[in-house]
């Protein structure tokens, strides 16, 4: 299913009432019942700073909501489409009451616009913005250029998040946490996990800049180049251990494990008297 033109009217619709709140303010926006709206299944922000939450409930008690919510109906009551942020301050303010921008929004539409709705606005992290674009990308079908021109950015941009989903979960756990920045995060992205994690450690212990880090991926890759070639050449050799036989019997009658592997000789040790009866092997 493609994004159609009735999305582009509808976030037309919250431009307006974002940019002529006063003028409008006796039709589409109209004050609610915070009780009587329900959260939006399909919020992409998965993660709130308490901190900045409490902010913005102090600045609503001072100066009131500059930017109403958007809800569309939901049987009785509202169904959230944006503004989770400024709902759970308004709550945490103890207000009964918010200005919302009702719309009539189809159910196959609600994903789409909360989702453009939050990556436009929202400050969310780029690990739920990578997710946001990636629902967007397989949900509904659209190329990546599609989506660069809904969301008002290059294509590159686009691709180079999305692959920040294919880092391991240490790298994105620490991208989560602003350990690393986007810099930093697209420079190991390719990198198998045991090289990311050997990257992010040294940015985060030594606080490696963009460049350095730039570095250190390109020695491990130039590392990685020149040392496949030597492990394919190595040549193996299949050695006689026959003339052996009489000292691995000897080994075996002292109780003592050896074990032939490829080109080794592994002898197990369970006890001191294991170590002093081998040896007696060099005293001989």
């Amino acid at each position: 299913m493609a994004l159609g033109r009735g999305l582009g009217e509808l976030l037309g619709e919250v431009e307006i009432a974002y940019e002529n709140n006063n003028e409008i303010s006796n039709s589409n926006v109209k004050e609610i019942s915070v009780d009587n709206i329900r959260m939006n299944p399909y919020q992409p922000r998965k993660a709130f700073d308490d901190e900045k939450l409490q902010e913005l409930s102090d600045s609503i008690i001072n100066n009131g909501l500059l930017q109403p919510i958007v809800v569309t109906r939901d049987g009785d009551g509202y169904l959230l489409i944006a503004g989770e942020r400024r709902l759970r301050a308004t709550k945490l303010a103890n207000i009964d009451t918010i200005k919302a921008v009702i719309l009539d929004v189809e159910d196959n539409k609600l994903r789409e616009l909360a989702l453009i709705e939050n990556i436009q606005r929202d400050d969310l992290n780029i690990l739920e913005i990578a997710n946001s674009y990636a629902g967007l990308l397989n949900d509904y079908g659209i190329t990546q250029e599609e989506l660069a021109k809904i969301v008002s950015k290059s294509r590159s941009s686009i691709a180079n998040i999305v692959r920040l989903l294919s880092l391991s979960s240490y790298a994105q756990d620490v991208l989560q946490k602003d350990q690393i920045n986007l810099g930093h995060a697209k420079l190991i992205v390719g990198l198998n996990q045991e090289q990311q994690k050997l990257v992010i450690d040294s940015i985060v212990g030594q606080k490696l800049s963009v460049r350095e880090t730039e570095l250190l991926v390109k020695t491990i890759k130039n590392k990685n180049i020149v040392q496949e070639p030597i492990i394919k050449n190595i040549t193996k050799t299949n050695y006689d251990f026959a003339p052996l036989s009489k000292i691995i019997k000897r080994f075996k009658d002292d109780n003592l494990e050896l074990k032939v592997d490829k080109n080794y000789l592994k002898i197990k040790i369970n006890s001191q008297e294991d170590i002093e009866k081998i040896t007696k092997y060099f005293q001989n």
